[in-house]
């Protein structure tokens, strides 16, 4: 029995195994259900337990060496020095002085209102950091582009200017917002409220607090004393205080503050009948009379401080910083004494002037020239006025472009005839007659008007807003009125100012090459670290453009048709253009203006080492207009003197021609086409002009070549009359 047993059971393992694979015996073996669900959760809590480890151990090192919340540093402010050129020379200690700290309690629940709707409408009901609100900043710099949106609150605005460079890093934004919740830990709402409105930058003159800025800008002897109105605009103010000045910029004042009353409505601190009755107050009517004097180099400074503040997110006034500037004092120091009439004579006590002379090869501002009789505060005509820059935008509108895409010489032949812009309106010259086919060089020199919009039209509308935007200007729509063909002659309807002219104008003196003009080198910080705030070079135009408009802007100097000839200097090389604008017709009826009146008047120009942009005029047409041979010449007379002063004892220059233009005589244009001169074309009628390699005329006029052998006839004709007789 048994070995029968055993053959049937080695007979059934036998047959087991050799069924086929994956059929078990017996009933199937249930899967058990979520298996692979449980080790995908399991995976992704464990990856989840890492990162936070992970992130974790990155935030406690990155706030490993952020600076301790200290009390003195919160409430006192450390000064900024102020380098020259040189590097060596402190020329101005700013900051710590002309300071008025109110406590909390003292200052008026609108102003807090004001400022909070402003700069962080969600300050009480967070703790240091809202994220909340850094998450709408975050869809708002995705759709519109970064930077669009902030997400700081007060509490971190007032760590950053307290405690961090401004150098914008991870580390940096994750050290600001650990110390933002510390100080919250720390202090009160209501103290850090009083820090904040107590260490605010509001406007130049070292005018920083509330208390302080209130005293400035309406007078008053206390900030209880601020109206809705006022607390409205010193609101707005922070974010940008040179754009939304009231005493200067009472336009973007004026909008900065209604929006101010807007996001005071939206959030119920005030009602939207209260705001619009606050907007209804002109926005210069309670402002106190600036009457402070500036000091030496404020002007300077004052651009100083809106780069600092705008590149590096810094207050100079209480973070310690250490500024180095392009501030020439031995220029700085002649061009004050011109403002103050005593290198030049003005015509009176209401004749304007504003410039600013920049170093061709780096973009440095050398001194800025900000108006006649100015008080603290006040406009600067060198840096915050626009107006028109008539005649010379040609270079840059006109001739430039034309030159860059076109490759014209500088002998292009255009016809000045009457001609309209295309909308059929009549364009004239300013003599009102006609020259027939001149060079873009005597164009150019003449200062004509119809060839330049030739040129304009001949390079387009984009191409030439274009070029013009690759040397810092901005054509955009301007109040509703869009760019149009009417810029190709100075026609803007806000206009351009000195500092834009000479950063511009400067690269066509550096072979194409444009550099921001800009008056800061770098920034260092108490704890060490540096900023490096120079523009970076950029190609503005190819090199045979730079070499060959500053050929023709040398005609504009030397050529006996010339409008700039006075400008002329023995032992320096100088090129430029000159410019005028006129009055509107509402205003020459209002103000009983002759037609002959003139707005502005400019000169731009430069030598190979700097480039000075000067404009001269009255403020407002109410205070006079331009008419005389001693106000329209102050331009190029202020000019002049400067320039010979910045050359005395360095290195005159050149400018190179470079490889890519060659020299060719051509005969004076009767036509639209240049040629070389014959044997018989009368040596007055040749002259020298640029070409951009390759494009030089080859054939050989025979204009004269046909009249000589036609006088020859005639010869021959008269020599056998002769005979017969």
């Amino acid at each position: 029995m048994s070995d029968n047993y055993r053959s049937r059971e080695e007979r059934r393992r036998a047959m087991n195994d050799n069924k086929p694979e994956g059929k078990s015996q017996g009933k199937p073996k249930k899967k058990k259900k979520g298996g692979l669900f449980r080790k995908i959760v399991a995976a992704v809590l464990l990856i989840g337990i890492i990162g936070l480890i992970a992130g974790v151990g990155t935030f406690f090192a990155m706030i490993s060496d952020a600076p301790k919340v200290d009390d003195s540093v919160l409430k006192n402010s450390f000064s900024s020095k102020v380098y020259a050129n040189d590097g060596k020379t402190v020329v101005k200690e700013i900051g710590a002085q002309k300071r008025t700290y109110v406590q909390y309690d003292e200052i008026p629940q609108v102003v807090k209102n004001a400022f909070i709707a402003t700069e962080d409408v969600r300050f009480y009901k967070h703790h240091g950091v809202d994220f909340y609100r850094i998450g709408g900043a975050l869809m708002a710099n995705f759709k519109n582009g970064f930077g669009a949106e902030g997400g700081s609150t007060i509490t971190q605005q007032v760590v950053k200017n307290s405690f961090l460079s401004p150098k914008k890093t991870v580390k940096r934004k994750v050290q600001e917002m650990w110390l933002a919740y510390q100080l919250e830990r720390k202090y009160s709402k209501q103290q850090i409220l009083e820090m904040y409105l107590n260490k605010i930058y509001f406007a130049s003159g070292e005018v920083y607090g509330i208390e302080r800025a209130a005293e400035k800008f309406y007078g008053v002897k206390s900030v209880k004393d601020l109206t809705l109105d006022e607390a409205a605009m010193l609101a707005g103010l922070p974010k940008a205080p040179t754009t939304y000045n009231p005493v200067t910029n009472p336009e973007n004042a004026t909008k900065r503050r209604n929006t101010v009353l807007n996001l005071m409505a939206k959030n119920g601190f005030i009602t939207q009948a209260e705001a619009d009755k606050a907007k209804q107050v002109d926005v210069q009517a309670h402002l106190a009379k600036q009457t402070e004097s500036t000091s030496k180099y404020d002007v300077f400074i004052d651009q100083v401080i809106e780069e600092v503040k705008k590149k590096t997110d810094a207050d100079p006034f209480s973070a310690g910083l250490e500024i180095y500037t392009t501030l020439d004092t031995n220029a700085q120091d002649y061009v004050d004494d011109v403002m103050n009439n005593k290198v030049v004579n003005f015509p009176n006590d209401k004749f304007q002037a504003g410039l600013v002379v920049v170093d061709n090869e780096t973009g440095g501002i050398q001194a800025i020239g900000g108006g006649r009789n100015r008080v603290s505060g006040g406009l600067n005509f060198a840096t915050n006025m626009r107006r028109q820059p008539g005649s010379t935008i040609k270079p840059i509108l006109d001739y430039g472009p034309a030159i860059e895409n076109l490759k014209w010489s500088t002998g292009q032949p255009i016809k000045d005839e009457e001609y309209h812009y295309s909308d059929g309106t009549p364009i004239r010259n300013f003599g009102r007659n006609y020259k027939g086919w001149v060079s873009a060089r005597e164009a150019l020199g003449r200062s004509l008007n119809i060839p330049a919009l030739k040129a304009f039209q001949a390079t387009g509308a984009d191409k030439a807003k274009e070029f013009a935007t690759g040397l810092g200007l901005k054509l955009d729509k301007e109040d509703g009125e869009a760019y149009s063909e009417a810029y190709s002659i100075g026609g803007f309807r806000t206009g351009v100012t000195p500092l834009q002219m000479a950063g511009a104008y400067s690269a066509f003196a550096n072979e194409g090459m444009y550099n921001a003009p800009h008056t800061v080198t770098k920034v260092k910080f108490p704890d060490g670290t540096e900023i490096d705030l120079t523009p970076k070079s950029k190609r503005a135009m190819q090199d045979y453009t730079a070499f060959m408009m500053t050929d023709m802007m040398k005609s504009v100097v030397n050529e006996s048709y010339g409008t700039a000839r006075a400008v002329r200097t023995p032992g320096l090389e100088i090129a430029g253009k000159t410019g005028t604008s006129n009055f509107s017709a509402d205003e020459k009826k209002r103000y009983n203006i002759p037609d002959a009146g003139e707005k502005d008047v400019w000169f731009n120009g430069f030598t190979p080492n700097y480039t000075i942009s000067v404009w001269t005029g009255y403020e407002t047409a109410k205070d006079g207009y331009i008419l005389s041979a001693n106000e329209t010449g102050m331009a190029k007379n202020i000019f002049k003197h400067v320039i010979t002063h910045i050359s005395e004892g360095k290195p005159k220059g050149s400018f190179k021609q470079p490889d890519s233009v060659v020299e060719r005589s051509v005969e004076k244009p009767t036509g639209k086409d240049l040629k070389r001169p014959s044997g018989s074309t009368p040596s007055s009628l040749i002259t020298k002009e640029y070409f951009v390699r390759g494009t030089a005329p080859t054939k050989v006029s025979q204009t004269f070549v046909k009249k000589e052998k036609e006088e020859k006839k005639e010869d021959k004709k008269e020599d056998k009359r002769e005979k017969r007789q």
